[in-house]
């Protein structure tokens, strides 16, 4: 029998109820390139012997970061992690725990959730961070509708070129909020026109949004963005790679209101795309506005230190109307393996990784340049950057590169409205050898 137990006339009630004639209506939001629009081609039933002999022939088929060299970004990057990281999560206690969102919650579990805000406090400069969200695309969806009931405006404006799956996200989680929003990019090197944004930016406009180093790699001039944003009485929203600001400036000093980022960086592996680590951290003033939870810290009767969920803003704890998102939970495991990431490296250590992926990101730029036909944009940038290939062949340059046991980097020709190219990262882990063999492999494609 079928796993769903309603009757078609059952669904049928629930589709008028809800407003909607058809259940293909219902989600036009998937699109169709990820929809499964045939019936699920299952083997027999089989013993778990042979179930595992068919998963682990599936898994060798994957290609890794243990298979190939991997100089892919847009987000997700093969940085060290130290085996301590695993060791921790991996211990029963924190493993198989449910990431509660009750107040009876484990003295443990909230001290972790205690110290990571700590952390993403002292890198962001801010003056408060949550518990976590899911990743970076939440967080920016959050962000944006903060903003938007902060401010009562509609207008959301993306300064210069931000990761398109997480403008996606954010779309599509605020569907339901109206938000317009604006885009203004360079559409050469990716950054933005700060000329544009000055004319984009209005008393209409919710927040300005910038990704520092953007979607690109490169930097932004978030020191005058911070102006045109406020000068309209906006917010100025940052998102973030945590490893970055090892280098760069904390968003706090240049008076970020809202500091959001993809926490993949922070000792979690790829895992094909997920699940990662959503960073959300602000200003005092937008604490109750904020989505998530907060932990604190506290004294009981007799003195002793403590640790309470200090905030919960979501429905469940407070009037509905009043709820400033439906997030009740964290991203408990992986907020873990984050905080015991961040203690194990401490500043030195996170330094160390963004001077030597920025220096090496540098060097094979300088070595990409002069391969006849490739060039680089004339922007400052961190430890990613975008390629300009010869014929546009980007999508060919990472299939042969795949073939040759190396993944080259993001073609972006699957972007919308983004220059066409090859987007580079390179991490700390990368060699001299494995760099020269990536511009050798290349040149094959030079003019």
């Amino acid at each position: 029998m079928s796993f769903v137990p309603n009757t078609d006339a059952d669904r049928q009630q629930m589709l008028e109820k809800i407003g909607v004639k058809s259940f293909d209506e219902l989600i036009t939001a998937i699109p169709q390139e990820v929809r499964l629009n045939k019936k699920l081609d299952l083997p027999e039933a089989l013993s778990e012997y042979e179930v595992v002999r068919l998963l682990e022939n599936y898994a060798k088929k994957n290609i890794s970061i243990h298979s190939h060299v991997c100089f892919m970004g847009g987000g997700a990057y093969d940085h060290f992690t130290p085996s301590i990281v695993d060791s921790v999560i991996n211990r029963p206690e924190f493993k198989t725990s449910y990431t509660p969102y009750q107040a009876e919650v484990s003295q443990g579990t909230l001290q972790a959730m205690y110290e990571y805000q700590s952390m993403i406090c002292q890198l962001t400069g801010m003056d408060i961070a949550n518990a976590s969200l899911y990743d970076g695309g939440m967080a920016t969806a959050e962000a944006v509708m903060l903003a938007a009931k902060k401010t009562k405006r509609k207008e959301i404006v993306f300064a210069g070129t931000v990761n398109p799956h997480y403008i996606q996200t954010a779309n599509t989680i605020s569907a339901g909020s109206n938000l317009v929003f604006k885009h203004i990019a360079d559409k050469e090197t990716g950054s933005c026109c700060l000329k544009k944004l000055q004319e984009t930016v209005t008393d209409q406009t919710a927040a300005v949004v910038v990704q520092q180093p953007n979607f690109f790699g490169s930097l932004e001039d978030v020191i005058e963005i911070e102006k045109i944003a406020h000068a309209n009485k906006a917010l100025f929203i940052v998102f973030v790679n945590p490893i970055t600001l090892g280098v760069l400036e904390a968003p706090g000093k240049y008076n970020a209101d809202i500091v959001i980022g993809e926490g993949q960086s922070l000792g979690l592996p790829l895992n094909y795309g997920g699940p990662y680590l959503g960073i959300f951290a602000c200003k005092n003033e937008f604490s109750r506005l904020m989505p998530g939870r907060v932990a604190g810290i506290t004294k009981d009767l007799d003195g002793k230190r403590g640790f309470v969920l200090t905030l919960q803003t979501r429905e469940q704890h407070i009037r509905r109307e009043k709820a400033t998102s439906n997030i009740c939970s964290n991203q408990g495991l992986y907020m873990l393996a984050a905080t015991v990431y961040m203690a194990t490296m401490g500043r030195e250590g996170i330094k160390e990784v963004a001077e030597q992926s920025m220096l090496k990101a540098h060097y094979l730029a300088e070595q990409i340049s002069k391969i006849p036909g490739f060039s680089i944009n004339n922007t400052p940038f961190f430890n990613e950057f975008h390629v300009n290939v010869p014929n546009e062949c980007a999508c060919e340059i990472v299939k042969k590169g795949v073939e040759e046991g190396i993944l080259p980097g993001i073609s972006t020709c699957n972007f919308e409205g983004v220059k066409k190219g090859l987007l580079i990262a390179v991490t700390e882990k990368r060699t001299k050898e494995e760099m020269d063999k990536l511009v050798a492999f290349l040149k094959k494609f030079g003019k």
